[in-house]
């Protein structure tokens, strides 16, 4: 996987682009980002839940938790299975808010999964959550939707 670390030195905010190529079709993979019964399996028991039409809410759960909205946001532009945008903060923080883009495109017999989170506010805190989390979310997807099996993304990592 492929990452990349931008600043744009006028406003001196983080853009973080991955890029990946993953053995699937752009439908699959629309629907391993979309539906709760494929993201638990890859993204450390969390679902993703939405009816991902443009404008509506979605939100990130942990559904064995006490509290279990980890993210909250916007759908800001939904192209299925291309193009996937929304606002990402923490229910606790929803000031602190960024976004995330899914770019899917096909290449011969495999897809190009290309994620950009970006639009932090300055001083955000979630530009180091996010930027340990992307790389051990997306391996494992890509591990899950080319074995059916996903990584254990909450390794300790030191």
């Amino acid at each position: 996987m492929k990452t990349k670390t931008r600043k744009n030195n006028a406003m001196q905010k983080p853009k973080l682009v991955y890029s990946t190529f993953i053995r699937t079709t752009p439908k699959q993979l629309w629907a391993a980002i979309t539906k709760p019964e494929f993201t638990r399996q890859y993204w450390g028991g969390a679902t993703n839940v939405s009816d991902w039409k443009k404008g509506s809410k979605w939100e990130h759960h942990f559904e064995e938790e006490a509290d279990p909205v980890y993210i909250v946001g916007k759908v800001l532009e939904s192209v299925p299975p291309k193009r996937l945008v929304l606002s990402w903060a923490s229910p606790d923080n929803v000031g602190d808010k960024s976004r995330v883009t899914f770019e899917i495109e096909q290449v011969e017999d495999m897809v190009n999964l290309v994620v950009t989170h970006d639009s932090f506010k300055a001083g955000s805190t979630m530009v180091k959550k996010v930027s340990r989390g992307w790389p051990r979310v997306l391996s494992s997807m890509k591990s899950f939707l080319e074995t059916g099996k996903g990584l254990n993304i909450w390794y300790d990592q030191k």
